[in-house]
């Protein structure tokens, strides 16, 4: 596991990280450990480091570049994220 993602996390919070399967499960963690991740943080979880398993919809390369934007809620109801992916090989640019 790329060492960027681990800084300032205690080892309990290390343990959680590793038992994740997916990018999701590290952020959801991340915002319920009320933890704020640098960008170096988000490149190791998105960046296709160590669990970068997205693939170009229009190329099939797996150079991702993954960001999440947190829309805020309304009337008491939290925010969506959305997360914004570019292929690195070709542009390709799409959300989810």
């Amino acid at each position: 596991m790329r060492q960027e993602l681990l800084k300032g996390l205690s080892e309990e919070q290390v343990k959680k990280v590793e038992a994740c399967k997916s990018t999701e499960e590290i952020l959801s963690l991340a915002k319920v450990e009320g933890i704020e991740l640098s960008d170096e943080q988000l490149e190791a979880v998105t960046g296709g480091g160590c669990l970068g398993t997205r693939k170009c919809k229009k190329c099939g390369s797996k150079n991702i570049h993954e960001r999440r934007q947190q829309n805020p809620g309304s009337g008491g109801m939290p925010g969506r994220v959305v997360y914004f992916y570019t292929c690195r090989e070709c542009d390709y640019e799409w959300t989810s």
